[in-house]
């Protein structure tokens, strides 16, 4: 589908990190000048279920691919920015460091090669410095420095850190809300409001519409509640543990760098507030059900056609739900590995995020081909928060049509981002940076029970 020709209004569904600055980028654009611009979301504003909401997210350069790299790069020299009225200002953005590393012979590890290599191109280092292979356990120990560690090969990189999630978010919330031109507004989008292929708006779960000549989706790991992505994205659950440390604790380990191994998945971020975090970048349970075809054929045979998605089943839905057995005890083997003083900590409370996984790991950021006036902007596979300054004004750009001037690696970006008309028998995210198995289902996991230990 072509580009809007200066739409009088367009409805975003979704305020997460893309929907928001994308939000923010239209009304900085002069063909919106005179467009009505409307943010929907389910929650009232932050969402406490979704997946750019948290107490930390890893901001890095650090890629296997140089495209992503690049694009990393840029958003990074803005979160650097420390000014009270920058985003990285005020403890949005820390600058510890981070440790990359891989178990030697398994999964992860080219990865990690690769992403050396790129930062090393970008930083144009090739020798010591803020960049620094770590050729052992025993170096990877000593640059983590919390008398532990995980992996036997790696590197540190001081000039990536970590951004307080939720903090971010806000900042940029501000900085849309004092522009005037956005409204906001909480409700739940239950389906696309259409006539015949050509996209009207949604329609809420309390019955009334929202119209606009233009709707952009960005729902992430719902958006399959709306628009048919079968073979093509899937909601993954990813597991989150949470523990409390005292004033000493908090001083001591706020000092010290992003731990991540690519081969099991397992991170630690430098606690704040008195809470560590410990999760795992998985390949992520799925929650498969059913539901009404959002997108059913129009002959009369497919009337009440339903079909089977992964969807999120979060803390919103169920406020007794602890994340499986299986994913506590990967937190509780890597927590007494990387910080073995706390290894027997007990939990205080645990997440699930759910990411928007693709095939590849890339974003899905286009026109839907079948449907005029919608577009899409999902397909985070757990890695779009870092770019929170800079994507929205990429998603922009390729809404207007504009990306034809992009060049190099901003060039190949728009072609990862593309529609794929190709669909995959089941999707698995397989970028090399996936820990833990394949296959997953959370009410199978749930089953084995849960340990809260």
């Amino acid at each position: 589908m072509s580009p809007p020709s200066h739409p009088t209004s367009i409805l975003i569904l979704g305020s997460g990190a893309f929907g928001l600055s994308t939000a923010l980028a239209l009304t900085a654009r002069p063909c919106f000048t005179n467009t009505r611009i409307t943010l929907l979301d389910r929650s009232p504003f932050p969402s406490p279920d979704g997946s750019s909401i948290d107490t930390s997210r890893i901001i890095r350069a650090d890629y296997s691919d140089p495209s992503y790299a690049s694009l990393a790069a840029s958003a990074q020299s803005l979160w650097r920015q420390q000014g009270p009225s920058e985003l990285g200002g005020e403890g949005r953005y820390s600058e510890c460091g981070l440790v990359l590393v891989a178990d030697k012979g398994r999964q992860g590890e080219r990865y990690v090669q690769e992403s050396l290599e790129n930062v090393r191109k970008i930083s144009g280092q090739e020798g010591e410095g803020t960049i620094r292979e770590l050729k052992n356990r025993k170096e990877i120990d000593e640059a983590v420095g919390t008398g532990g560690g995980s992996g036997d090969w790696g590197y540190v990189n001081t000039s990536s850190g970590w951004a307080d999630a939720e903090e971010g978010m806000k900042w940029m919330r501000r900085r849309a809300e004092a522009t005037n031109r956005i409204s906001f507004v909480v409700g739940e989008a239950t389906s696309l409001l259409k006539n015949g292929n050509k996209v009207l708006g949604a329609t809420l779960k309390d019955g009334s519409t929202l119209k606009a000549e233009f709707t952009i989706v960005a729902t992430g790991a719902w958006t399959g509640k709306l628009i048919d992505l079968r073979g093509r994205a899937t909601a993954t659950g990813q597991v989150l543990c949470y523990l409390d440390l005292t004033e000493q604790e908090q001083e001591r380990l706020g000092k010290m760098p992003v731990l991540l191994n690519m081969s099991t998945g397992m991170f630690i971020i430098p606690p704040k507030n008195r809470v560590l975090k410990i999760a795992r970048h998985s390949y992520g349970y799925a929650n498969p059900v059913s539901i009404p075809h959002p997108s059913p054929s129009p002959s009369p045979s497919s009337s009440g056609e339903r079909i089977e998605v992964s969807v999120p089943r979060t803390a919103l839905d169920d406020k007794q739900l602890w994340v499986p057995r299986e994913g506590e005890l990967a937190c509780r083997q890597a927590l007494r590995e990387m910080i073995p003083e706390l290894g027997e900590r007990k939990f205080s409370k645990s997440k699930i995020c759910w990411y928007t996984d693709t095939p590849s790991g890339d974003f899905l950021i286009d026109y839907h081909p079948e449907h005029e006036g919608l577009f899409l902007a999902t397909g985070g596979s757990g890695h779009g928060y870092k770019f929170l300054p800079v994507i929205g004004e990429r998603i922009v750009d390729v809404v207007e049509g504009k990306h034809g001037g992009w060049e190099g690696v901003e060039r190949e970006l728009r072609g990862k981002w593309k529609w794929r008309e190709e669909k995959v028998d089941k999707v698995v995210t397989e970028d090399g940076s996936r820990g833990g198995r394949p296959g997953m289902v959370l009410d199978e996991e749930l089953r084995k029970g849960i340990y809260r230990a």
